[in-house]
């Protein structure tokens, strides 16, 4: 990019002619690098917040604290208004739950699982589909909820 040849400068008089060698330039110009890096930022800032999961629910809010998320990236399980079942954004049938539940614990190291359900969907269904979650091989489950609900204490 920015490279170029140097003539060496001849530093002896004598009688015999010497050949001239030309060394590369130590310069790198970083412009080209710089901008690459900035506009590569602005689309990972642009597209992060798209790769949270894709299914829509209207989760119901609490005044619950956030859970801390390990290293391993959380697996998602999703219940739509519907009565959709999903993990992460692939959608899958009832009966086809433990069965993939019980693969995906044989190849994770730990047993942490966020369960997403709608606020419309009955809580006897959300059980279920807890327990399916436990005999799939995972007994750290999280329900996932927004912020900013109200509290029993009436603040």
């Amino acid at each position: 990019m920015g490279a170029g040849l140097m003539a060496k400068s001849d530093d002896g008089g004598g009688r015999r002619r010497k050949r001239r060698r030309s060394q590369p330039m130590a310069e790198i110009n970083v412009t080209p690098f710089v901008d690459v890096m900035l506009v590569l930022l602005i689309i990972f800032m642009v597209a992060a917040p798209m790769l949270t999961v894709g299914v829509p629910v209207n989760l119901p809010e609490t005044a619950a604290n956030a859970l801390s998320t390990d290293q391993e990236e959380p697996l998602t399980v999703t219940l739509t208004a519907d009565g959709v079942i999903a993990i992460q954004s692939t959608e899958i049938a009832d009966e086809e739950l433990i069965s993939r539940l019980t693969a995906i614990a044989a190849e994770r190291d730990g047993d942490k699982i966020f369960l997403r359900a709608d606020g419309s969907i009955p809580y006897e269904r959300v059980m279920q589909v807890m327990g399916a979650l436990n005999a799939g091989g995972f007994s750290n489950i999280g329900l996932v909820t927004d912020i900013g609900g109200p509290t029993l204490d009436g603040q």
